[in-house]
C-alpha cells in the first residue's frame, strides 16, 4: 500500500482557497492608490508594480506567522491529549494517533494541528520513529516551543521516564509561555494600531485638501518638477512605513 506523506513547511505560506486572490487584488489596490495620490497617472502603475509585490509577500508573511501561533496553542492541546492517552496505558505513538481524534473535534479536520498529526500517523505506518517525525514537525513549523518539546521528548525517549509526566509539565511550560506571549501581543496591537493610523492619515489629509479645495495640488501633477517632488514624498513615506514595520516587527520577535 502506498502511503501518501506530505508534508508542509510553514515558512512557506500555502495560500488557503481565495486568500491568494484577496492578497493579490489588495496589492493592485495599493499601487492603484499610490499611482492615484502620487501621480495621478495609470503610467506609474508599472513603475510602483514593485511595491504591489512588496505588499503581496508581506501579507503572505503575516499570515505564516498568524498560521504558527495558531499551530502552537493548538500543539499545547495536543500535548495535552496525548498525556492523558498514556497515563491511560496508550504507548506514546499510540497515544498521538489517538489524540488527533480530540483534536479533530476541538478544531476540525482542516486545522494545521489535525493536518500535522495525520502526517505523524502516516509517518508511524511506514515506520519513521516518532521522534523523527517531531524533529521534522518541529523543523517545518519554525515554532520554538514545538523545538523544545521535541528535544525533551527525544531525551526522554532514550532516557526512560515518566513519560506522560514529562510531556504534562511540558505542555504546563509551553501554556505559560504562550499566555505571556499572547498577553504581550496585546499590549502591541494598540502600537500596531497606531502605526496603521499613521500610515492612512496622509491619504486622509489629501483626500481632505482635494474636496475642500479643489485644484489646490494640480501644480504637483503631470510636469516633471511636480513628479520628481511626489517620487521624493513617496521615497519618504515608504521609508517611515518601513521603519515602523521593523520596529513593530523586532518588539513582536523579543515576545
Amino acid at each position: 500500500m502506498k502511503i501518501n506523506l506530505k508534508r508542509q513547511d510553514c515558512h512557506e505560506y500555502r495560500w488557503k482557497k481565495r486568500e491568494g486572490l484577496a492578497a493579490v487584488l489588495l496589492s493592485v489596490a495599493v499601487v492603484g492608490l499610490f499611482s492615484f495620490f502620487f501621480y495621478r497617472s495609470l503610467w506609474a502603475v508599472p513603475a510602483l508594480s514593485p511595491i504591489g509585490v512588496f505588499c503581496y509577500r508581506s501579507i503572505r508573511r503575516k499570515n505564516a506567522e498568524r498560521y504558527r501561533e495558531e499551530l502552537t496553542v493548538q500543539f499545547r492541546e495536543c500535548i495535552l491529549a496525548a498525556a492523558t492517552s498514556l497515563q491511560a496505558g496508550y504507548s506514546a505513538e499510540n497515544a498521538f494517533v489517538e489524540c488527533g481524534k480530540d483534536m479533530k473535534l476541538m478544531y476540525g479536520d482542516a486545522s494545521p494541528i489535525c493536518r500535522e498529526l495525520g502526517i505523524i500517523r502516516r509517518g508511524l505506518q511506514i515506520n519513521i520513529t516518532l521522534e523523527e517525525l517531531l524533529q521534522d514537525f518541529a523543523r517545518r513549523s519554525g515554532c520554538e516551543e514545538i523545538n523544545q518539546f521535541a528535544q525533551i521528548f527525544s531525551l526522554a525517549k532514550r532516557n526512560g521516564g515518566n513519560m506522560a509526566a514529562i510531556i504534562r509539565s511540558s505542555a504546563a511550560l509551553i501554556g505559560k509561555q504562550i499566555e505571556l506571549r499572547q498577553e504581550l501581543r496585546t499590549l502591541l496591537s494598540g502600537k500596531k494600531m497606531e502605526l496603521n493610523i499613521m500610515k492612512a492619515m496622509p491619504f486622509g489629509i489629501l483626500t481632505y485638501i482635494s474636496f475642500g479645495n479643489p485644484g489646490y495640488f494640480d501644480m504637483l501633477y503631470h510636469n516633471l518638477t511636480g513628479a520628481a517632488m511626489m517620487t521624493g514624498c513617496l521615497a519618504a513615506y515608504l521609508a517611515a512605513c518601513m521603519l515602523g514595520e521593523r520596529v513593530l516587527e523586532k518588539m513582536m520577535a523579543e515576545v
